[in-house]
């Protein structure tokens, strides 16, 4: 008992009249690699802060046995001192005002790394981080001497630290063996074990249905033969005569309706459900010919005076997916923006559409309904926008939410289907990935994949790029070279 570090049993949690979750018993032991994974709403955040000991549990104790430190995932850096060498490490430049969201980040890990304590709760530390400030926290955190409980998208760092994951999935906690690739290989196999027991059911259910129907059949045949015969035989006592096949005609019947019976009692076990390959149909009017739509031309970046790119050239092909990478403040969000705004230095072909999305462009109090709001922005029918927003999660009575009552994620991904559906020819896309749930950037990657025109994305998610990007181009010493 003594390196229990958490104990939760018989614990509850609800908000309002929703149930978020019931765990009967879990336990976290010194040294554990604990990783929590499901999808936005789940209660993630709560189960962090439930063990935190900032919330308390609607029934139910959490005993805790350590020394802890908690990363909140939307927080501002407080005014407790930081570790300068930290600081110096992760490249945090002294800033008195206007830091950016990265920096803000990195100032969080310094605060969180400058003292000792047994465990750490950290919530969705990479948000806005480059990749050598995730390469620096997944160092600090493989050597780090304690608990570890982390929530994260970044899929790759979870295949670095944890060595267990929990799952939150319908209100109950599922723990699995391994990192987050294990965990996934583990979900096939429950998957692939669902299917042949679907499978199973389907075939003991047909069979009995057609064993039940066919002694009903001989049933009915045998009282069918059992009249005429009846009738044929003049002077001979009926009852007599039909009693033997009255008696093989009940055991039919009874034996029908026992099949029956055990096929109401079959266990039922409900089909994998997989989601239909999403296909975008554009219209001829949006075919671009130039093999290269954005190109630069001796373009030179600055952000105040500070120079980001430096009479460089690059050539953006079309119909590809383009990500581009750098260190936080190397100007890949301004290069975003002077694409959209077409500034000097640049050659883009007239008839371009751009589509941008931006972080905080979410954030319209409209009364338009999510379902409502798609279909102003396309002229795709209503069948297919209702299930390009299924496969972005807005389930049942969702898409008749008012987008004023959306959620920051709910928002995020309706913007993101907008644009997918919009009458644009390129797509300019800052951090798409921040603030989404791995299953939801899943489903973004099946969008990416799918979509026949060129989307340019600024991304540090290491496995998101991998997964959807042609080209990769980092922003590095004032230059912008292809990886």
């Amino acid at each position: 008992m003594q390196n229990i570090q958490f104990e939760i049993k018989d614990v509850e949690l609800t908000y309002l009249d929703k149930d978020i979750f019931s765990i009967e018993r879990l336990a976290v032991h010194f040294m554990d690699r604990i990783g929590i994974v499901g999808p936005n709403g789940s209660g993630k955040t709560s189960l962090l802060r439930l063990l935190a000991g900032e919330i308390e549990p609607t029934k139910g104790k959490i005993h805790r046995h350590e020394s802890l430190a908690y990363l909140k995932q939307m927080e501002i850096p407080g005014e407790e001192q930081a570790d300068p060498k930290v600081l110096g490490k992760l490249q945090v430049p002294d800033l008195d005002e206007g830091i950016s969201g990265g920096e803000q980040t990195k100032i969080k890990i310094a605060q969180l790394l400058a003292d000792y304590n047994e465990a750490l709760l950290i919530d969705e530390p990479t948000t806005h981080l480059d990749q050598q400030g995730i390469r620096y926290l997944r160092r600090e955190l493989e050597n780090y001497y304690g608990t570890l409980i982390l929530i994260s998208h970044d899929r790759k760092l979870l295949d670095q630290l944890v060595t267990t994951i929990w799952e939150i999935r319908d209100g109950e906690i599922h723990v699995y063996s391994g990192n987050y690739t294990d965990y996934e290989e583990q979900k096939a196999l429950e998957e692939h074990q669902q299917q042949e027991a679907h499978e199973q059911y389907l075939k003991e259910k047909a069979r009995l249905e057609a064993a039940a129907q066919d002694k009903m059949q001989k049933a009915a045949k045998m009282t069918k033969g059992a009249k005429a015969n009846a009738r044929k035989k003049e002077g001979t006592d009926r009852r007599l005569a039909s009693k033997p096949k009255d008696v093989s005609q009940k055991a039919m019947q009874k034996s029908a309706k026992a099949m029956e019976k055990r096929m109401e009692q079959l266990e039922k076990v409900d089909d994998v459900q997989h989601e239909r390959p999403i296909q975008f149909n554009r219209s001829k009017a949006l075919e671009l010919h130039h093999p290269f739509p954005v190109m630069g031309n001796q373009l030179t970046l600055k952000a105040g005076e500070k120079v980001l790119l430096e009479d460089v050239r690059f050539q953006f092909p079309l119909g590809k997916k383009i990500a581009i990478t750098g260190a936080n403040g190397s100007g890949k969000s301004t290069l975003l923006k002077v694409i959209y705004e077409r500034q000097e230095g640049l050659e883009i072909s007239p008839k371009v559409e751009f589509g941008l999305f931006e972080q905080l462009a979410y954030q319209e109090k409209s009364y338009e309904t999510v379902l409502g709001s798609l279909k102003k922005t396309t002229d795709y029918e209503e069948g297919f926008l209702r299930s390009i927003l299924h496969a972005m999660y807005f389930k049942g009575n969702d898409i008749h939410k008012k987008r004023r009552h959306l959620s920051g994620g709910e928002a995020i991904r309706l913007q993101l289907c907008r644009l997918f559906l919009g009458s644009y020819h390129v797509l300019l896309l800052d951090e798409p990935t921040n603030f989404l749930d791995i299953q939801t950037t899943k489903a973004l990657e099946v969008f990416f994949k799918a979509y026949p025109g060129t989307i340019i994305f600024v991304s540090h998610d290491a496995a998101f790029i991998e997964n959807v990007a042609d080209h990769v181009y980092e922003m590095k010493d004032k230059n912008i070279m292809e990886k």
